[in-house]
């Protein structure tokens, strides 16, 4: 087995996405494409958002359907029900999805007002229930088996979308290239039967004009969102294995390309594929050891899921600001989920949390957004950034228990003249040592609980 099938087999192990390599990253020619992506590296920071008729029950979004996953998949199904009829009610759900206390606007508003830079919204995901008025299908949130159909908002990815925008956010449409709904995917009678995985339920070569009703029922659905939804800045694709590696080829070159001819600053991120479409490299639940040098994402859960769990386990506030900056210290964004609740409300601890890192982000969003790397980026519970000739150092507090001690060492050996504090005294004093300097922290900074960091500019 090559080495691509390999990495293809590992790509998705309970629900995670390994990521690209750097070596798989191809550098676009299309000098708008350079510069939208210095723009997405600029960001940091995105709102992320798995949001479906599956949040009513709480449990993992899609990946239940399949009889290939059920191990790790179905741990939270405690009715008694067998496979079969498990994916009936699944996709049955579309019928009592009815989030009435949807206020889009709320939403785009505490994003904005908390320092998020772009939504990053599940148009579909693998189950191929579809957020938006889509004509393609009548499993969508518009169709005649939802009770939402008839609300004000039910095209849900058009108001997100205006909503977000009209507060200066940027749009990020998620969109899976498997559908385990459409007939063309996992048709019925075919060679496996009633049992499901990721893939089609039949080999494409052997059907080549069932696969190709489904690379146009794929590319109708995208032009779709690319062509009456307003300005897209990323078409961010999930499902790596629908590629050509796998004798899957969903001809997303001929797509993406038609795409741009509409939106031509159009970034896209065929995820765990490389080549031309994957122009950002986006790690899933984890961070990489080491920075990255080209543009890449970390999408990760506030909670403990992407979808909507009950009574979920929420990050702190510290937490996720550390989870932050080690990520823009390694040169990527944060897109950051929630899972919304089955009544369109977001959940009141993320909102808690997101108020939280707004507060911080305000004070020290100076040190985040617009950086680059800058060595020596990650060092224990020191983190680095770069804007122009200045350098921002992290000292990062695990727990406010910690203690603050009244001389710093920070691993920074380059020239400079003067030292800061960010949001605080100016002209620090501090001298050099072999292995950085040493920083002499103000008295009103050592006679408090220690913050979540302390932030210095360095020029």
């Amino acid at each position: 087995m090559s080495e691509m099938k390999v990495a293809e087999e590992q790509a998705v192990e309970q629900g995670v996405h390994n990521y690209s390599s750097e070596e798989q990253w191809v550098k676009p020619e299309n000098p708008l494409l350079l510069e939208r992506l210095e723009w997405f590296k600029d960001q940091k920071l995105g709102l992320m958002m798995h949001w479906g008729p599956y949040s009513q029950l709480g449990v993992v979004e899609s990946w239940a359907l399949s009889d290939k996953d059920e191990e790790w998949s179905r741990d939270g199904i405690d009715w008694d029900v067998d496979a079969e009829e498990l994916k009936r009610q699944y996709f049955g759900l579309n019928k009592t999805f009815n989030p009435l206390r949807l206020q889009p606007e709320l939403w785009a508003d505490l994003a904005a007002e908390n320092g998020f830079k772009y939504l990053n919204f599940t148009t579909k995901h693998h189950d191929g229930f579809c957020m938006w008025d889509t004509h393609t299908t009548d499993y969508r949130i518009t169709g005649p088996d939802c009770p939402f159909h008839m609300n004000k908002n039910a095209d849900i990815c058009k108001q997100l979308f205006d909503a977000f925008r009209a507060k200066g956010l940027a749009i990020s449409a998620y969109f899976s290239k498997a559908d385990w709904h459409t007939p063309y995917y996992w048709t019925p009678g075919m060679e496996r039967g009633s049992f499901t995985a990721r893939g089609p339920s039949y080999d494409p070569k052997q059907y080549p004009h069932l696969w190709e009703k489904f690379v146009q029922f794929t590319h109708e659905q995208i032009m779709e969102l690319m062509t009456r939804y307003g300005r897209i800045d990323v078409l961010w694709l999930d499902a790596g294995w629908v590629n050509d590696y796998r004798d899957q080829n969903i001809r997303l070159g001929e797509v993406v390309e038609k795409a741009r001819e509409t939106q031509p600053w159009l970034l896209s991120a065929d995820r765990t594929v490389g080549g031309l479409y994957e122009n950002l490299i986006t790690p899933e639940q984890t961070l990489p050891e080491r920075p990255l040098h080209v543009p890449w994402e970390s999408c990760i859960t506030m909670g403990t899921s992407f979808s909507f769990r009950y009574e979920d386990k929420y990050k702190t506030v510290r937490q996720l600001i550390h989870l932050l900056v080690e990520i823009v210290a390694k040169g990527g964004n944060l897109a950051l989920n929630v899972g919304p609740q089955p009544d369109g409300r977001l959940p009141e601890t993320a909102i808690s949390r997101i108020k939280g890192m707004g507060a911080w982000l305000k004070v020290y969003g100076e040190a985040i957004y617009g950086t680059r790397i800058c060595e020596p980026y990650s060092v224990d519970n020191c983190q680095f950034t770069r804007k122009g000739d200045t350098v921002y150092a992290f000292y990062l507090y695990k727990d406010e228990q910690e203690a603050v001690m009244e001389e710093l060492h920070i691993p920074y050996r380059q020239a400079f003249s003067q030292i800061d504090l960010v949001g605080g005294q100016e002209n620090l004093q501090y001298r050099r040592t072999d292995n950085g300097i040493i920083v002499l922290l103000p008295e009103n900074e050592r006679l408090v609980q220690a913050p979540i960091a302390h932030v210095f500019r360095i020029k």
